[in-house]
């Protein structure tokens, strides 16, 4: 035997080399991996756990994606939600800000309390200095993570500090977070933001495999160790289930893996588990219409079957989050006049909110569930939550789709530019038309600018040059188009408040509600006789009786006379009233607003009656209540000025009196 085959033996107890923490866990993960199932071998050199690709945590994520897909059965379900947020840009920090108080809303915890953000350390985080430190950060992630099995943690934060441990480790740094765990669903969840920094002050680059894939395994990999792996029989469970779901299921998504060019898949499997799952699910398919059986054991999927599955899951969903909501509320509706109202086909919807709420936290897509007067109860999506006002449950709306064609503007817009040589600036805009106004011709500018913004990566096709001139392309009608189907995107629809006075406190009340609009418009649509139409016809026979005992309105001939100028008969009574408590109230008197009047004063706040929403104009001995306008919502006690125009104000903000308007 040579010396170099020599083996030098030690006698003690057999141990490894002492290696890094973070390889240690390593080998953990790899252990635990091929216990669950195993991991596939990649072949060739040993794989290494780094993120210096495409940002940290890629080769992590690698490995955590390479499970087979018996490890994934065994594994505890979770599900994670990621997004990465740009602060740089404008209304960045704003929108920050305003993604901290939502999640922190009142009624997320089990006790219905508003949510408390906390962190590794902290029981209590400090929303306003985590928003300090991120200030002038590029951007932030935002994490949703649901466990399937939630609903066994009696508290969630030991999970989440856990997986954020995990995800340091993964990372190679510390991270600043906070979160907020929620109770307010059928699947209890944590809302994680984290800031774009790492702990050296560098942005903070996460792999795009480690967010789509690493993270959900390790706060699976967390609950299994938490609640132990998944059983045979509630794997088995779990996927006979799914052999007759109307949705997107993972059987689905084998088959349409295993598909050929043709879509054709065979129904037959070495496992025969799975042979009897896909042969189930096939049959389901095949009743659904989404697969056809073309010979003994072979199937042909159709065109996006995929598709056509997702979408039956979302109306699954929805109908169950309408059937929630009419219960918690005491409402009897019968399913088959529910209705998803589709922007791109509906026509305008009147009813009373039933429920506005979260379809999606991650990406802030709201929904209202409207009671409508067509006796049809209407689940509609209005997109990003700022772009609707709160509305209270009760309310009474009207939505109507937004529209995505070129406005008037665009059209005068490229009939000046036209003329001038494709230019167009508020100086040509007049002599083009002597008969426009400097404030008309503004409106064009306007509107230029938020296009120059809103197309900013398309290509607005519209320049501004030095001197204020706007170069115009010739697509310019069909570039307005395409910015308003954009911004159709984050608000379909356009919803406006009818009344905030809940239908049944409309009948007896003094003021010009809903109904009495009713009652005096000649081209009013009568309600159908179902749902919520036959609570509003029964609403009205008792609001008319009502009106004929306050000698308003008399019978005459089997048909009901209405007084003339009813409405601002009772708008003149609630503001006397109102009027009167807010005089005790401040120590002020009331001089009622008239037509032609200047108003100056501060505004206050807004003040909700039956007739509307009004705003409170304080001078130094008395206030005035004038219609509310959504301009004045940004400057309550601030000066304000405007002339009173019927029921209509052009306001100026501040105390000058020759600035410009603002309607």
């Amino acid at each position: 035997m040579s010396d170099d085959d020599e083996i030098e033996p030690r006698l003690g107890k057999q141990r490894s080399t002492p290696i890094r923490r973070g390889r240690s866990y390593m080998s953990q993960v790899l252990q635990a991996a091929n216990l669950a199932g195993g991991i596939k071998s990649g072949g060739g050199s040993r794989g290494r756990f780094h993120g210096n690709r495409s940002g940290v945590g890629v080769g992590v994520g690698r490995v955590l994606a390479s499970r087979d897909r018996f490890a994934a059965f065994r594994q505890r379900r979770v599900m994670v939600k990621s997004r990465i947020v740009r602060l740089d840009r404008a209304k960045g920090m704003n929108a920050a800000r305003a993604h901290l108080r939502y999640i922190q809303r009142d009624g997320v915890t089990r006790e219905g309390t508003p949510g408390q953000l906390y962190t590794a350390e902290q029981e209590k985080a400090d929303g306003r200095a985590f928003l300090e430190r991120a200030d002038g950060d590029k951007h932030q992630f935002r994490f949703i993570v649901s466990a399937e099995d939630g609903q066994s943690y009696g508290d969630l934060k030991s999970l989440t500090r856990r997986m954020m441990t995990q995800m340091e480790q993964d990372l190679g740094t510390k991270l600043d977070w906070v979160a907020v765990d929620h109770f307010n669903t059928g699947h209890p969840h944590s809302h994680i933001v984290v800031r774009g920094k790492d702990e050296r002050g560098r942005d903070l680059v996460i792999g795009r495999e480690y967010l789509t894939g690493g993270i959900r395994e390790r706060a699976a990999e967390l609950v299994s160790l938490d609640l132990g792996p998944r059983t045979d029989m509630e794997i088995s469970d779990r996927l006979h289930r799914e052999m007759e779901q109307e949705r997107l299921t993972s059987i689905d998504r084998r088959l349409l893996r295993d598909m050929d060019r043709e879509r054709i898949v065979e129904a037959v499997d070495r496992d025969p588990v799975q042979q009897s799952l896909r042969a189930g699910r096939l049959q389901k398919l095949g009743r659904l219409g989404l697969a056809g059986e073309i010979a003994p054991g072979r199937w042909r999927l159709a065109e996006g079957t995929d598709d056509v599955l997702r979408r039956m899951g979302e109306r699954g969903d929805i109908i169950r989050t309408m059937q929630r909501a009419f219960t918690d509320h005491g409402l009897e509706r019968v399913a088959a006049d529910y209705a998803i109202a589709d922007p791109a086909t509906m026509i305008p919807i009147v009813g009373q909110v039933v429920e506005r709420g979260l379809s999606d936290e991650i990406n802030d897509r709201h929904y209202l569930i409207v009671d409508a007067t067509d006796g049809r109860s209407h689940y509609v999506d209005i997109g990003k939550g700022d772009a609707t006002d709160p509305i209270p449950a009760g309310a009474l709306v009207r939505i109507d789709p937004k529209s995505t064609v070129a406005r008037a503007v665009d059209r005068t817009v490229t009939e000046i530019a036209s003329a001038h040589g494709g230019h167009y600036s508020i100086d040509i805009h007049l002599s083009h038309d002597p008969n426009a106004t400097q404030t008309f011709a503004e409106t064009h500018v306007r509107r230029l600018e938020a296009m120059r913004r809103g197309l900013a990566r398309e290509g607005s096709g519209v320049e501004r040059e030095a001197d204020g001139t706007w170069i115009i392309a010739p697509d310019h009608i069909e570039r307005a188009a395409a910015f308003e189907a954009q911004r159709a995107k984050t608000a379909p629809v356009i919803v406006d408040t009818l009344s905030a006075l809940p239908l049944d406190r409309q009948v007896f009340s003094d003021g010009a509600t809903w109904l009495d609009r009713q009652l005096v418009g000649a081209e009013v649509e009568p309600p159908r006789d179902a749902g919520f139409g036959r609570e509003v016809r029964e609403a009205l026979d008792r609001r008319r009786q009502w009106l004929i005992a306050q000698g308003l309105a008399r019978e005459e001939q089997g048909r009901t006379v209405i007084r003339t100028n009813l409405l601002a008969t009772l708008r003149r009574r609630e503001l006397a009233r109102v009027a009167g408590q807010l005089s005790s109230e401040l120590g002020l008197g009331y001089a009622e607003a008239r037509n032609g009047e200047r108003i100056e004063g501060l505004y206050r706040r807004p003040v909700e009656l039956a007739s509307g929403r009004y705003a409170l104009i304080e001078k130094s001995r008395e206030f005035t209540l004038v219609p509310w306008r959504p301009v004045l919502e940004r400057h309550i006690g601030k000066e304000v000025s405007g002339i009173v125009r019927g029921d209509a104000i052009n306001w100026t903000i501040g105390r000058q009196r020759g600035g410009p308007s603002i309607s």
